[in-house]
């Protein structure tokens, strides 16, 4: 009897002593987070987050982190100890650097069937299409309705007297529509005279800030925040949102897009799961839904932007309002590797300083 009792001790200190397991714990069925890193123009419909998060068990957190080439580079920064598991935002502008900094791991996700061959732009799929735009001046209609004034239809006209002090554009170092606008002017100039032009533009008062948010929604006239200036750098996809959004309704947008040719540039973004992620599986699943036509037909109401899936079908009031290029400017993606970061600081030395 007392061999037992000795036993029974024994058995109870021990199971006293011994940690607890974790299949046990209440967290550990629980659902995993996954971190998306983004520029601040990010939005996605809580319904549709929410459809993910359900079917993986996942819980989301999105890291907005500034503008494309300033959440680009804290994600170079990073590398290595990433502070997210999911880049999103990157654009064919800036690609070529994030393949150089080897920021992305490969992933051959099989909802690349479903996207058209001109869009993969990283052979090695580290960085996976996810929507494209055209980046063109927007104007505010009534503003040239009420002056009597003709809206610009080409880049030569915003130097002219009667555009001074109208124009508001993004820093190309900072802003990703900054500088696909950057290179519309490089596309239609040639890269031998595209400073001369900014000199013009700089003398006729435009204005320079570090992203679209502020010069979308603070400094332009035709948007909800009734800025000083009509003509901003914004989207060809813009005009649509303004009725969309509108409140009360409207009939008509507000603004339009120039889409003459030469005066806008093609945005392609991509996303990327980042060397390092602890969540490998859950970021692959996160990549295949941002490519399903769930997702893709999100898009376009929440960032301004189109879908690559060609299967993801756009709103009616979408279509009914859109304008897009039949000739955007175009350099090459060589030459935009080759010559990017000389063309933004000629840019800074000739606009800024």
């Amino acid at each position: 009897m007392k061999r037992l009792n000795i036993f029974l001790l024994v058995t109870l200190l021990l199971a006293a002593c011994a940690p607890a397991t974790p299949a046990l714990t209440p967290t550990a069925s629980g659902p995993r987070t996954l971190t998306v890193m983004t520029h601040d123009s990010w939005n996605v419909s809580a319904d549709v987050a929410a459809e993910f998060e359900a079917a993986n068990n996942a819980k989301l957190q999105f890291i907005k982190s500034g503008d494309a080439g300033e959440a680009l580079n804290k994600a170079i920064l990073a590398k290595g100890n990433p502070l997210a598991d999911v880049f999103y935002g990157v654009d064919n502008t800036y690609l070529s650097r994030a393949m150089d900094e080897g920021i992305f791991e490969p992933y051959n996700s099989p909802a690349l069937a479903d996207i058209p061959e001109s869009f993969k732009l990283d052979p090695a799929n580290g960085a996976l299409p996810v929507d494209y735009g055209d980046v063109c001046l927007n104007y505010d209609k009534a503003y040239f309705a009420e002056h009597n004034l003709q809206p610009p239809s080409s880049l030569e006209d915003l130097a002219k007297a009667e555009y001074k002090d109208l124009v508001v554009v993004e820093n190309p170092a900072t802003s990703s529509p900054g500088l696909a606008f950057l290179l519309a002017t490089i596309g239609h100039f040639g890269a031998e005279n595209y400073l001369g032009y900014w000199k013009d533009l700089r003398a006729n008062g435009v204005k320079v800030v570090d992203g679209w948010e502020t010069a979308y929604n603070t400094e332009f006239s035709g948007s909800a925040g009734k800025g000083p200036r009509p003509l901003v750098v914004s989207y060809g996809s813009s005009p649509p949102f303004e009725v969309i959004y509108a409140d009360p309704p409207i009939e008509d947008a507000p603004t339009a897009a120039i889409v003459s040719d030469d005066t806008c540039f093609r945005q392609i973004e991509f996303a990327g799961i980042l060397k390092g992620s602890q969540n490998r599986d859950l970021a692959e699943k996160w990549i295949d839904f941002m490519l399903s036509t769930r997702f893709q037909e999100d898009l376009p109401l929440q960032m301004y932007v189109f879908p690559v899936n060609p299967k993801a079908k756009l709103n009616e009031t979408f279509q009914k309002y859109l304008a897009m290029p039949d000739k955007p400017a175009f350099v090459s993606p060589a030459d935009i590797a080759a010559h990017r970061e000389e063309w933004i600081q000629a840019w800074t030395d000739v606009v800024l300083h």
